[in-house]
């Protein structure tokens, strides 16, 4: 799939985005003038678009990176127990220091996932049955191990409520003012561009880059903190969504191949589209209702999933 039809595809579904919800917003209104839809329109609407843009972004570099670190296609911020941590992060946040602002339940988040994915990359290291799919099941079990634990502390402390919130991804709240937290994530975006040849040469293992003169441990330390950065922005402003990370960059490394650098900024547009295909379905489905994205995506990610595992049980037979 060429760039520019997703491109096309982009800005179709980015105006499709605009004029869809409950209240109703025409074009012939705006270029009218109409003030009540013009507030519409740049208070919630653009708004709305430009988070699931860069969500749909982050979340599917993040899972690029991963799979390129960790030489696994399955593994992603999903399954690698990475967004399990950033909630107990946020969970802590809240237990221990209730005042705190949004930017500081970040950096707890931030901190808390960045220690998962080091504590998921030490302990695939110690595995010797390096199976594609044995390896992402323990980031799973160690990410349900995580979530029992901040399940337990919401229940002593009246959270659960809370920890519910976050276990749906939801842009219905998303409006001028509480969502401008996202855009932290563009820069780590601009820098994962900038280390996309490393992060290839890094991804052929530890003894191949290091004959080549770089150092592997700094260049998987800063992709990590890389993906746990977006993935704790994203958390704490839209919640969690599923096998974004970990779809999107299977189906571009299957027309396009594994180099990063390729296949980064495909990466980036499919994630978006993918994303505003699912916010548009929810919030179609019922309409004037929605249905949250992390729904609509787990649905349809799930059902692309399953595909990718029979696609790769019928080569490995073949």
């Amino acid at each position: 799939m060429k760039k520019r039809y997703l491109a096309t595809l982009l800005i179709i579904l980015s105006v499709i985005s605009v004029f869809i919800g409950a209240s109703e917003v025409t074009l012939s209104a705006i270029l009218n003038g109409d003030s009540h839809q013009l507030y519409i329109l740049f208070v919630s609407r653009i708004p709305r678009l430009l988070s699931v843009c860069v969500t749909g972004i982050g979340m599917s570099i993040c899972g690029l990176i991963m799979q390129q670190l960790t030489r696994n296609k399955f593994v992603s911020p999903t399954t690698a127990a990475t967004m399990d941590f950033a909630k107990l992060g946020m969970l802590i946040a809240m237990v221990f220091f209730a005042g705190a602002s949004l930017v500081h339940k970040m950096l707890f988040a931030f901190i808390c996932s960045l220690f998962g994915t080091f504590l998921f990359m030490g302990i695939m290291k110690q595995v010797k049955f390096q199976n594609s799919l044995f390896i992402p099941l323990i980031g799973m079990m160690l990410g349900n191990v995580v979530n029992s634990i901040t399940s337990f502390i919401a229940y002593q402390f009246d959270l659960v409520q809370n920890i519910s919130s976050w276990a749906q991804g939801d842009f219905t709240n998303i409006m001028k003012g509480n969502y401008e937290l996202l855009y932290l994530s563009i820069p780590l975006v601009v820098v994962a561009f900038l280390y996309a040849n490393k992060f290839t040469i890094a991804g052929m293992g530890e003894d191949f880059s290091t004959n080549l003169g770089l150092n592997h441990k700094w260049i998987v330390n800063v992709g990590l903190t890389i993906v746990a950065l977006i993935t704790s922005v994203i958390i704490i402003t839209i919640g969690s969504i599923p096998f974004i990370g970990l779809i999107v960059p299977n189906v571009v490394s299957m027309y396009l191949g594994d180099n990063l650098k390729h296949s980064l900024g495909h990466t980036a547009l499919l994630g978006v589209v993918f994303l505003l295909i699912c916010d548009v379905i929810g919030r179609l489905v019922i309409y004037p209702y929605e249905v949250s994205i992390g729904l609509t995506v787990g649905i349809i990610g799930s059902v692309i999933f399953l595909y990718m595992l029979m696609r790769r049980d019928s080569n490995a037979s073949a």
